[in-house]
């Protein structure tokens, strides 16, 4: 693509295509511009357009765009071709930092992002420069500017807080300190610089504190100290939900000052004085309006952090202060406040996501908690006897008028919950509670009349605290006491309110995954035959309420329940799979929710699982109600993540078919072949599973009527090996291909497999590939003879049997994992012990006792698991963009296929017995051989084997 004025007004009208709300005109555009992302000059172009445009809309746009192409394709994918020109990514690295800084905020924010996301990959071998390009914009004095410096600067360091330790992560992060640390400090004390002063404060606290730093850091507590106390009329905001600069500044400060208390504890000791009391200030005189939410969040989180140090408990032992942090701090930021209350009725989908996913982390409500569980650590005891009177008060409050005070018991409720939890997990909820509270009895006197409320719409608050109390507590409560709930909650279900039904949903989902004694559900299909017909009719009845048509977690507790009732919900399946069917044609048309559609597929898998499993004919009818909008998914490419999904569901009804393919399916087979399917790597772990089931299924059937399709199978073998990231997928499809199809119907292509094999091996040999290598040629052995194994190696190069033998089978055998593998490699080693004469009667014999040595050893020895220093592998889950991702389905699982069976039960007593017939053969030459050769721990598990298979060597 040339820069010229033509292509730039083209580019131009297809961005303003893709705002267009017409699916018919977007979706065209979004093509387009998808199939020349390739193109030299096209960010270039974007560039260009976001820099010179009029059009503010299109400049935009043009940002939008070109940060989403960088997080697509920057990234370089060994194996796969490079995505953007070298020469493209050098003018962007050359432009972008400046174009960024002279951008207005909108799309500053996109460039910013953009840097950061080049940065993760090429800073600082391959973009030394960055930082000092950056730091020398500090003397602009353009605030612009300096802002612009900072939030890159952030959005490129955060990533430090989670990375994991290593000599690279050190070596990176001193570089940075020691380019960009003494300028920061250097601006932080020019005091004009407060103007805009939080992104000052980002990230210091997570790194190791450089001399010069230590050597400033009166100048920055003092700094830090004077700004908590500003009352800057400029920095405030009339807003009242959104904090302005003051407010988040001040957060800031707050956030630091935990971490310093955390980190470094003996620098920061003479400090922290100062700054309880500033913070304890701050919290008591600020107010509920939500902009100051996440300045309280995190005042109230340093004081949790500094409470449950052992050297800073004396600041907090005193009973005074204890009743003072309570009636002050505690009991104020639980209350359930009109904002929350609006949330609940009116943003559930954000209030469900902060309250139930964790990520309430900077509500005020999660930080007392935090702040409770603290002081519990020390003052467990009269801290639950200051909160009892208080939990009390407020419960009295609440009987004399539940409808004027029901926020009394939300309150109490959540002050009992913070109380008694002292440690959590996803899995299990509370595991370890607090003794002092007595759960099981709060839950009869104050939750089970919330529960059996028989108007489902009343108080629907109240009725969210007590499923989320059992939901929370279910590791806790006594098992009578959720059966109780059980039947309440699926009433639940059908709550105008969608936070009390989706918590509904989301408790009998959590429920139904508890584990009893020997690992049984603890709650059973049994338990469940009386409310089976309600719950499902109510869960699909959920679905169909306001707000939650695409309800994650409704679809979740479809599936789990699926799981736990198994045969017993075939009565209703017939029904159920027309009503998942028409909502996946819904969702698959305009899909927006990944984790609702990845529970729908589930739920799908486990309907034909458990259905078939009792009539495997009815597999008919699933693939009549499927096909048509698996058809129009797979044609019209609307949702190319849900691809995937639908080949792992074609796979599993092919696999359950008992007689020959049909003919829908092998319509599809040459379809499958098309290299533009393989190229997304989300497809190929299950386009790869589907062709193994029409091997499995029809291989023959494949041989005698699409013989012409062989080619394109083993073009397919050829991609995938020859990728570092897929070769094992390779190996899985030729492992099909040997162990299914018709040993003629590859007699001519057989040596070109093994011919491509050792080019890969030459080129680029990893542990991955050779133990895939190891487990394919054995396989090969197993099938076709030993003999037509050492055969084919001696036909592309005289010898070649005798080095694989020596170089690569006995030396790397023991990487081999995996009980089928290790068995096949049994097996074929075996046959290649005592089935090829070559390795009695020429060079090859000095080979024989080594290999037997190795193979005992695969019996005996642990697994060798060492990869070698320089082999770095990718993680397809790794790889950049969206639509790549792949999402296994587990209820679409494989089940571990052996192709040896039940003809080998023992590879030992196999091997025992190969050998009394090859001795019995050639008399005294096996015993001569083991006893000159064998050592002496390898002859004594053998001697182990002979006496088990009752046979001896003669």
């Amino acid at each position: 693509m040339d820069l010229n004025e033509s292509n730039l007004q083209s580019l131009t009208d297809f961005l303003r295509k893709t705002l267009d709300p017409d699916p018919a005109v977007r979706r065209p555009a979004e093509k387009f511009l998808e199939s020349v992302e390739g193109n030299q000059n096209y960010p270039i172009l974007l560039l260009t357009l976001l820099e010179k445009s009029q059009d503010t809309v299109i400049r935009v746009c043009a940002a939008v765009t070109f940060k989403n192409y960088i997080k697509r394709n920057w990234r370089i994918i060994e194996d796969e071709p490079n995505k953007i020109s070298d020469s493209d990514r050098t003018a962007i690295k050359a432009n972008i930092v400046n174009l960024m800084l002279s951008s207005p905020e909108q799309i500053q924010k996109q460039l910013s992002d953009a840097i950061s996301i080049i940065g993760r990959e090429d800073f600082p071998q391959k973009w030394p420069d960055l930082l000092t390009e950056m730091v020398t914009r500090f003397q602009s004095g353009d605030f612009h500017i300096i802002n612009g410096v900072l939030q890159t600067a952030h959005s490129l360091f955060k990533r430090y807080r989670h990375e994991f330790k290593s000599n690279e992560l050190w070596l990176e992060i001193k570089l940075v300190l020691d380019t960009f640390a003494q300028p920061l400090t250097e601006l932080f004390k020019v005091r004009h610089a407060f103007k805009h002063p939080f992104y000052l404060a980002c990230n210091f606290g997570h790194w190791d504190l450089p001399e010069f730093f230590e050597d400033n850091m009166e100048t920055w507590m003092s700094n830090f100290h004077n700004l908590l106390n500003l009352d800057n009329k400029l920095l405030q905001t009339d807003d009242e939900e959104e904090a302005g600069l003051l407010e988040l500044l001040k957060s800031q400060i707050c956030d630091n000052a935990a971490l310093y208390a955390q980190k470094y504890d003996e620098e920061f000791q003479v400090y922290l004085p100062r700054f309880v009391t500033a913070i304890w200030n701050l919290l008591v005189t600020t107010g509920q309006e939500v902009k100051y939410d996440l300045l309280v969040s995190n005042a109230i989180q340093f004081l949790a952090s500094v409470c449950e140090r052992p050297h800073y408990k004396h600041l907090f032992e005193d009973q005074n202060t204890l009743t003072s942090i309570c009636e002050k701090v505690i009991v104020p930021n639980m209350e359930f406040r009109s904002a929350d209350e609006e949330a609940f009725e009116d943003n559930s989908e954000e209030y469900i996501r902060r309250d139930l996913e964790g990520s309430d982390i900077d509500t005020r409500r999660r930080a007392a908690c935090d702040l409770v569980r603290g002081l519990c650590k020390f003052f467990e005891g009269p801290v639950t006897a200051i909160f009892s009177g208080y939990v009390n008060s407020m419960l009295t409050e609440y009987a004399k008028n539940p409808g004027v005070n029901w926020k009394h018991k939300d309150a109490a409720i959540y002050l009992v919950t913070s109380l008694a939890s002292k440690a959590q997990t996803q899995k299990h909820g509370i595991t370890q509670a607090n003794e002092l509270v007595n759960l099981s009895e709060f839950f009869v006197n104050h939750i089970l009349t919330d529960l059996k409320s028989p108007n489902v719409n009343e108080f629907p608050v109240l009725k969210a605290d007590a499923i989320k109390y059992v939901m929370i507590f279910r590791s806790q409560l006594p098992k009578e006491q959720l059966m109780q709930a059980v039947p309440l909650l699926i009433a639940h279900l059908q709550a105008e309110s969608t936070v009390e039904h989706t918590y509904a949903a989301h408790a009998l989902e959590r429920l139904f995954t508890m584990r009893g004694p020997n690992n049984t559900t603890l709650i059973t299909a049994a338990e469940m035959a009386p409310f089976t017909e309600q719950l499902l009719n109510n869960l699909f009845k959920a679905l169909a309420l306001p707000g939650s048509s695409e309800n994650e977690y409704i679809m979740k507790a479809i599936m789990r329940s699926f799981s736990l009732l198994q045969e017993s919900i075939v009565p209703y399946v017939p029904t159920l799979i027309g009503q998942l069917t028409h909502k996946l044609l819904l969702v698959s048309k305009n899909p927006s929710k990944p984790h609702f559609n990845h529970y729908l597929f589930e739920s799908l898998c486990l309907s034909i699982r458990i259905t078939c499993k009792a009539n495997p004919d009815t597999v008919i009818s699933f693939e009549e109600a499927l096909f048509p909008v698996f058809t129009e998914i797979l044609q019209n490419d609307v949702c190319p993540y849900f691809v995937p999904y639908v080949f792992q569901v074609m796979s599993l009804l092919l696999e359950i078919h008992t007689s020959a393919i049909p003919s829908s399916y092998m319509a599809l087979f040459p379809h499958l072949l098309q290299p533009v399917l393989w190229e997304r790597t989300g497809n190929i772990p299950p386009l790869v599973r589907l062709l193994q089931a029409y091997l499995e299924k029809g291989g023959s059937a494949i041989a005698s009527t699409a013989a012409d399709k062989i080619p394109g199978l083993l073009g397919v073998f050829q991609k995938l090996i020859a990728s570092k990231a897929n070769d094992h997928q390779g190996f899985y499809l030729l492992n099909s291909i040997i162990e299914h199809m018709p040993p003629e119907s590859i007699t001519q292509y057989r040596k070109q497999i093994f011919i491509l094999l050792f080019q890969r091996l030459q080129s680029s040999k990893t542990t991955k590939f050779v133990k895939s290598f190891l487990v394919f040629i054995n396989l090969y052995s197993v099938k076709y003879g030993a003999i037509a194994l050492q055969e084919i190696f001696d036909s592309i190069q005289p010898k070649m049997f005798g080095m694989v033998v020596e170089k690569i089978v006995i030396p790397e055998v023991q990487k081999v994992s995996g009980q089928v593998e290790k068995k096949i490699c049994a097996v074929g080693i075996t046959k290649v012990l005592t089935e090829c004469p070559a390795m009695m009667d020429t060079e090859y014999t000095k080979l024989w006792t080594p290999l037997l040595q190795a193979l005992i050893g695969l019996f005996e020895l642990p697994e060798d698991d060492s990869i070698p220093d320089d082999e770095h592998f990718i993680d397809i889950e790794d790889t950049p963009g969206y639509q790549t991702a792949f999402s296994q389905l587990a209820f679409a699982g494989k089940k571990e296929h052996d192709p040896i069976g039940e003809a080998v039960s023992n590879p030992k007593i196999l091997l025992a017995q190969s050998l009394h017939k090859l001795s019995t053969a050639c008399p005294g030459r096996v015993p001569s051989m083991l006893s000159t050769s064998l050592n002496a721990e390898a002859l004594q598990f053998l001697q182990g084997y002979l006496q088990a298979a009752s046979v001896q060597l003669v």
